[in-house]
């Protein structure tokens, strides 16, 4: 069983001061990790920082905190130039930068910018290949690796990493989810993305039912991979009541969304109890909120990190 650790993603970061705001005041209230989103459209997060290049300037502003990217799109970057982005990276912030990548899901993004939205299996078959490249270029070897999509021939990347920067793979289908649990140290489990180019908005792909399904395709690689999900976070006395009006909001049964595992409800301590049921049910150990979240998140942070 993992030990819990807590991210908080700068979704609402949108200048230089909120960015280092938001890293520092989560480094002080005991996060574990500072992250950002790779978007270059305003749907559906708002507005996005480039995320390598600001996680450089919150490196230099935080001393401790991990950062990192959940996730970057395959498709935007080829893995060469990424691998010495994020090894430059990892070393201008003495080894904290945890490299969190997924196949790429927003077909209106792809569209804007005029890249080729090809069918999921092309764009799993390319994440695949970037994986074993990346892990051999930061693990310091020299890569020879000819593939159906990449072609690397005799290449290694500078400067290597004193360690290998851990990767998250963003997942939600039951391929993806096999291949991050063989080639990912940390998995995301997501509701599974549509062929329209979406995010599924069905209720069945947030249940109990569905994260047990989908944490059991990754641990069929046999790895001790650690498990992480996105969560919201709504604190108050009454849980029932908050589930009761998520539930008017979306058009859901209050029942079943006390019982989602991203789903947390009520007093702090009620959500620790939470946090330590569904660690103990699924698995998941590792938990990043919005930067919305933050303040109201903290007090859990604080008894539960590392534990």
């Amino acid at each position: 069983m993992h030990k819990f650790r807590f991210g908080v993603v700068g979704e609402s970061v949108r200048d230089a001061a909120g960015l280092l705001d938001t890293a520092r005041r989560a480094e002080r209230l005991g996060y574990d990790t500072f992250l950002l989103r790779d978007h270059f459209v305003t749907e559906p997060f708002g507005d996005q920082l480039s995320p390598l290049v600001a996680l450089t300037a919150a490196a230099a502003a935080t001393d401790s905190i991990r950062l990192g990217t959940l996730v970057l799109a395959n498709d935007y970057r080829h893995p060469v130039l990424l691998a010495k982005e994020a090894a430059t990276l990892d070393h201008l912030s003495g080894g904290r930068f945890e490299l969190g990548i997924g196949a790429g899901w927003l077909r209106a993004e792809y569209e804007a910018a005029g890249l080729s939205f090809d069918p999921a299996g092309e764009r799993v078959g390319r994440l695949e290949e970037a994986l074993t490249l990346l892990d051999g270029l930061l693990s310091g070897r020299t890569v020879d690796q000819v593939g159906e999509h990449y072609a690397v021939r005799g290449l290694a990347t500078f400067p290597v990493p004193a360690r290998r920067p851990p990767l998250l793979v963003g997942a939600g289908g039951p391929r993806m989810l096999r291949m991050a649990g063989r080639l990912a140290d940390t998995v995301g489990i997501l509701p599974i993305a549509t062929p329209q180019g979406g995010i599924s908005e069905a209720l069945s792909e947030r249940s109990a039912e569905a994260m047990a399904r989908k944490t059991g395709w990754v641990r069929e690689s046999g790895r001790d991979v650690e498990l992480s999900q996105m969560i919201t976070v709504d604190v108050g006395p009454s849980h029932r009541e908050l589930a009761e009006r998520v539930a008017r909001s979306r058009g859901w049964d209050a029942d079943l969304v006390l019982d989602m595992p991203s789903k947390f409800l009520g007093t702090h301590e009620r959500i620790a109890d939470q946090l330590r049921e569904r660690r103990e049910r699924f698995g998941l150990s590792y938990h990043v909120v919005s930067d919305r979240d933050l303040d109201a998140f903290a007090p859990v942070v604080a008894e539960l990190s590392g534990t």
